[in-house]
This record gives structure tokens, sequence and C-alpha cells, in this order.
């Protein structure tokens, strides 16, 4: 199934998303609901990866740098938008100090798509442009069935590259966690 935009009455809320069918997944994007099929497993095991190879360093701050809250599909809520979720988000401690009570309604410094056929076209042509729109810094978009990791950060409201990785690259650095070295060839490692 691709992604779909549900024609309702009104802006949606919350109430339709838990209203979808088993397998459908949604999200509130400037009160328009968006349905696409659950993805695949190994995307979802590639996000936990990537979490692992990010959480040490920049969440925890085992040897520097920290500073960073990272989160699997965090449910974010910003004005118009009850419910969005990127796969992975990371917001920065010096503007966030502490994790919310409730639901994130800050705007992540960073997000990652994990494209899938079911979620590329939706991730590339709705949650790019509102990402930028909401002000999100650094966006990386992984494309599993080609094995490349886009880089790209916001400015002066557009999206620049900063670089795009695949799967010869072994170990990187890309913003905004370039402080440390990615085990890229690691993470393609645990798709095959």
């Amino acid at each position: 199934m691709a992604y779909g935009a549900k024609t309702l009455e009104g802006p949606a809320t919350l109430a339709d998303i838990e209203a979808l069918p088993e397998g459908v997944v949604g999200e509130i994007i400037d009160g328009t609901l968006y349905t696409q099929a659950r993805p695949r497993a190994e995307h979802g095991y590639f996000g936990f990866r990537l979490l692992r190879e990010l959480d040490e360093s920049f969440q925890l701050g085992g040897e520097r740098p920290g500073g960073w809250w990272l989160m699997v599909e965090p449910g974010i809520r910003v004005g118009g938008s009850p419910e969005f979720s990127p796969d992975l988000a990371g917001w920065r401690r010096e503007r966030v100090p502490a994790l919310p009570k409730g639901q994130w309604t800050d705007v992540p410094d960073w997000a990652c798509e994990i494209l899938a056929p079911s979620t590329r076209g939706y991730d590339q042509r709705i949650k790019r442009p509102f990402y930028a729109r909401i002000g999100i810094r650094h966006l990386w978009f992984v494309d599993l069935d080609v094995r490349t990791l886009t880089v790209s950060e916001l400015r002066e409201g557009r999206w620049v590259e900063m670089g795009v990785y695949g799967e010869e690259d072994d170990l990187i650095r890309a913003p905004p966690f370039d402080e440390r070295d990615l085990r890229l060839g690691w993470l393609w490692k645990s798709i095959r």
C-alpha cells in the first residue's frame, strides 16, 4: 500500500490515527492524516542498529560528546500536526534540557527517515518539506534498497545535501554527529 491522504471532515485528530486498521500506521501533518503500510522488519531493525550506534557517544555521553536525546518514532506534536514521528529523532540537550513528561512538543534538531517502498514518496514529497517548514536542522534519509545514507542540512529554509554515503563507506562523519566516526559498514552488514 502506498501512502495516502485521508479525506476527513475538519482537521485530523489522534482519534483518527487510533481508528486505523491493523497493519496501517498514520501521521497528521498540517491537519491531514497520511496513512501507509507498516514498514518491513529490516526497516525497524536498521533503525534500532543506527540508534545503538549513536546512543553511547551522543546520548549517554560515554567519553564525550553526549548532549542529545535520541528517540525511535517519538510521536511529536507541533502546531497543526498533533502526531508525526520520524523513524529516529534527536534533540540537543542544550535546547531541550529534560525529557518531556508527555508527548514531545519541541521540534527535533535531527530527523532520520528510513525509506521503504511504502514510505519513500511520502518521506520525500510530504515530510521533507514539512521538516524544513518547522525548522528541523538536520535530515538523514537511509535507503535500504540501494544502501545509501543521504545527509542534508537546512540553510535559509532549503535543504543542502552534505553528503551521500554508500555501502562501500565503512567509517564516516556526518553532521550533526560528526564528532565521532559512524560505522556505516557495520550498519549495512546488519541487514544482509
